[in-house]
């Protein structure tokens, strides 16, 4: 199944708390990286989700409230951080994007300003995802500009999958730029019942595949989603080492003759 492209070596932040090195020290084959999204706007499950004693991938929205305040309290938990870039979708109201969004009536020079801007707002990014943008990752004119970017910041891309049209896997190894797919969401929808399903499912993956990505969120579903995450630490960590994105990146680098 195909994940990621590496093409060329790049210097990471790495988590370097307690509960970041245990996962270094584990013999586990097997890797989970979780991210979570939406932190920067006092979300419920913020303070829950940033307590999680493991390392996981937080996706900072820029130019709110609790942008920086998120990304320096994640960072100083030993979670990485990433810029959780808001990008158009096909359908959905636009103030569900938030400040600084990329859409695709912009000029080339407004949607690099732009990100760039963004990438300055949060700090400890070493990469970024789209906030939703089903039709931002599909239009190949934008997305290049994004990637552009993302290389000469050093920074990965995490496809979150929004659409099956996603043109990111295409451009990403063009511009080699090291990037990820999401293979599942947690909470797309808002039950306690289905966020326990997603985890089930997510416990059934690992058996199937040695690297598995999984995306949650904080918000409308963020004290249940940390909830369940609570819960299922303890499993997970039977069967996988609980991963930053990074670690992933850097795990796959290592491989020999790792191909596509």
């Amino acid at each position: 199944m195909k994940k990621l492209i590496i093409a060329f070596v790049f210097l990471v932040y790495l988590p370097s708390n307690a509960a970041a090195q245990t996962t270094n020290t584990s013999t586990l084959e097997r890797q989970v990286a979780i991210v979570i999204d939406d932190l920067g706007n006092n979300m419920k499950g913020t303070e829950e989700i940033l307590s999680l004693q493991i390392p996981i991938t937080v996706a900072v929205m820029p130019f709110l409230p609790t942008t920086k305040k998120d990304a320096r309290l994640a960072h100083k938990n030993g979670h990485e951080v990433i810029l959780h870039l808001p990008m158009e979708p096909i359908s959905g109201k636009k103030s569900w994007l938030g400040p600084g969004a990329i859409t695709t009536e912009l000029s080339d020079k407004e949607i690099r300003k732009r990100v760039n801007d963004a990438i300055d707002e949060v700090p400890y990014a070493v990469g970024m995802n789209n906030h939703m943008g089903s039709k931002v990752t599909a239009d190949k004119r934008v997305m290049r500009i994004i990637l552009e970017v993302c290389k000469e910041r050093n920074l990965y891309y995490l496809d979150s999958k929004t659409t099956g049209k996603s043109v990111v896997s295409d451009l990403a190894k063009e511009l080699q730029v090291p990037y990820l797919e999401n293979e599942l969401f947690f909470d797309e929808q808002y039950t306690i019942q289905h966020i326990i399903k997603q985890a089930n499912l997510l416990m059934s993956r690992i058996e199937q595949d040695n690297e598995i990505i999984a995306i949650g969120h904080v918000g409308i579903a963020g004290e249940k989603t940390a909830s369940v995450l609570k819960q299922y630490v303890p499993l997970v960590e039977k069967k996988a080492d609980p991963v930053t994105l990074s670690e992933l990146l850097i795990d796959i680098e290592t491989i020999p003759d790792f191909k596509e």
